[in-house]
């Protein structure tokens, strides 16, 4: 363990960078405790205050404007990419959309400490259209702020860190193996998550094959589509005859839809979750003909069938609900 924390006393600065950059790059990696760690070593001059808060704002912006530029780019892939890594899919997505759409170039200092919505903030912030001037702005301000938590927190607890720094240098081997074991149930405590994730959203789906057959049939299926507004937003292709639905809504117009039609549902986010989500609270409220698309919009598209887009998103979103600070 002390050639560990001689290793960080030597190259404290160039950590902070790798292991911030790392951790805005999505890695699971605890940058925010480090960069506790790091203000306390400050004190006693092993390592240069203004490097580190140097070498975070570096980092933060590398690595949110790569992600930023990304979402610029590629829109709503990169959400999918991100997110297909979280524990909770379906809620990474929509969290974020209502978070930035709520509260715009402001929410990027919020997801800072959100690490739900952190590194899935700035391609959303791209995505819907921010400008690079203000993405920059509001970037540069939020990195200066969780730096300067995290440092200043290791400035003002300066000597019981230091206390633990030498417990754990004594205890050697043990503290390594203690280590070891926390980051063994924290990976054992992700997959089960993901696990009931999956769980939660199993069920039969309807191949794009099928929906196509079932559109040529008189009736045709009720076709709705879930994604939110910011979703449609960003990609505003729909199939076909699709009503906008948002998941939280789907149970009250219910109502309208004519009974014992076959009703199909599609998103565009991993494992199809919002679709299932849906789908399973149709059922539940004995809607029996009720399926997910697998494999939603994207598969529809990649099949080659024709798309039209949602009147409402005719034009892509410009995200400026606040001024530039």
């Amino acid at each position: 363990m002390d050639h560990l924390i001689a290793l960080l006393i030597e190259h404290g600065v160039g950590l902070v960078l790798l292991v911030t950059l790392a951790a805005r790059l999505g890695a699971p990696v605890p940058a925010s405790p480090f960069l506790v760690v790091v203000g306390a070593l400050t004190v006693g001059g092993q390592i240069s205050l203004p490097g580190a808060f140097i070498a975070s704002m570096l980092a933060n912006i590398l690595g949110d404007g790569a992600w930023f530029l990304a979402g610029r780019s590629y829109g709503y892939r990169v959400l999918k990419l991100l997110c297909r890594i979280s524990m909770s899919p379906d809620s990474c997505v929509r969290q974020s959309e209502a978070f930035i759409t709520r509260w715009g170039g402001a929410s990027l200092i919020a997801a800072k400490f959100l690490p739900g919505i952190s590194v899935v903030a700035p391609p959303m912030a791209g995505a819907l259209g921010m400008s690079n001037r203000a993405f920059l702005a509001f970037e540069g301000l939020a990195a200066a702020i969780w730096t300067l938590l995290f440092l200043g927190l290791g400035v003002g607890f300066s000597g019981q860190i230091q206390q633990i720094l030498e417990v754990l240098t004594g205890m050697g081997k043990v503290a390594l193996i203690a280590l070891a074991v926390l980051l063994l149930i924290f990976a054992a405590q992700r997959y089960l998550r993901r696990r009931m994730f999956a769980r939660d959203v199993a069920m039969a789906r309807i191949s794009v094959a099928e929906l196509r057959d079932l559109m040529a049939q008189d009736p045709a299926p009720l076709v709705i589509d879930v994604r939110s507004a910011a979703g449609r937003e960003i990609d505003p292709r729909r199939i076909p005859g699709a009503l906008a639905v948002e998941l939280d809504q789907v149970l009250r117009r219910s109502a309208e839809w004519p009974a014992g039609r076959e009703i199909v549902l599609y998103c565009n986010c991993p494992n199809d979750a919002s679709a299932a989500r849906a789908a399973g609270l149709l059922a539940r409220q004995g809607l029996t003909r009720v399926r997910p698309l697998a494999g939603g919009l994207d598969a529809w598209s990649e099949a080659g069938h024709p798309l039209e887009r949602h009147e409402a998103a005719a034009g892509r979103a410009t995200m400026a609900p606040h001024p530039t600070p």
